[in-house]
């Protein structure tokens, strides 16, 4: 029983990591979004949240749009995501640490290019709103980090 909530309790400390970096995810893939590299479409569900005024753009321009601010977003948050897992959430140490690091980032890059490749689709195929199709992949990616981090990177 024991085990059990140990293993409950470290799955809680990492939920709240994953929205620790989630933030810094959302923060930084909206501004990019918004600003450098417009990715929403004008009924998006943030873009009416906001009341912004955002101009129409091809789906292609769009999808792409929305890699490349992923790719930014990404940088960012699997670093904050990493320090606060080795620091609070998991145990270092099973591998020496630039080893643990390639591991982790590893891991990070397959569930980014899954879940981005998600997103992509969804956008490309289906109209879908930059939001959801952001949602789909924060659900693809939370899965395959959580399972690698905790059997594949960290000693558990």
């Amino acid at each position: 029983m024991a085990l059990r909530r140990e293993h409950l309790d470290q799955f809680a400390k990492y939920a709240l990591a994953g929205l620790v970096a989630t933030a810094v995810d959302v923060g930084i893939f909206y501004l990019v979004a918004i600003t450098l590299l417009p990715a929403l479409t004008p009924n998006d569900p943030v873009a009416r949240l906001f009341g912004l005024s955002i101009a129409p753009l091809a789906e292609n321009i769009r999808s792409s749009h929305y890699v490349w601010g992923k790719v930014i977003a990404f940088m960012f948050s699997n670093l904050a995501c990493y320090w606060v897992n080795i620091r609070w959430v998991f145990t270092p140490g099973r591998h020496k640490r630039h080893v643990e690091m390639a591991l982790f980032f590893a891991v990070s890059t397959t569930s980014f290019v899954l879940g981005t490749a998600l997103g992509w689709l969804l956008i490309r195929t289906s109209g879908l709103p930059t939001t959801y199709a952001y949602i789909a992949n924060g659900a693809a990616s939370l899965a395959i980090n959580f399972a690698g981090r905790k059997f594949i990177v960290f000693k558990g």
